[in-house]
């Protein structure tokens, strides 16, 4: 994960572009679904981390899956930025 993608994860969590609350929401959703159920979760794993993270990546799940132009590193799911995400996320940063 690049710092760009940490960057959109964590802003996107905090603070959403108001345009893309929803869109945010629902991708959020779909992706944290698939997270919880996946074997490399760290709720499967003894770890000192508190947070829920990925135990492949080591991303926050939080985080990551807000982030639009992230992927899972084992792909589970999939990019969803498009085109007017970024026009819009470019305009409000």
């Amino acid at each position: 994960m690049v710092l760009k993608e940490i960057f959109d994860g964590w802003r996107n969590h905090i603070l959403p572009p108001s345009a893309l609350k929803k869109e945010i929401k629902r991708i959020h959703t779909k992706r944290i679904n698939i997270c919880e159920s996946c074997e490399h979760h760290s709720k499967h794993h003894d770890s000192i981390r508190p947070d829920d993270h990925c135990t492949i990546c080591g991303c926050t799940l939080v985080a990551k899956t807000k982030c639009l132009s992230c992927k899972c590193p084992i792909d589970k799911w999939m990019d969803e930025i498009e085109e007017q995400h970024e026009e819009i996320i470019k305009n409000n940063v």
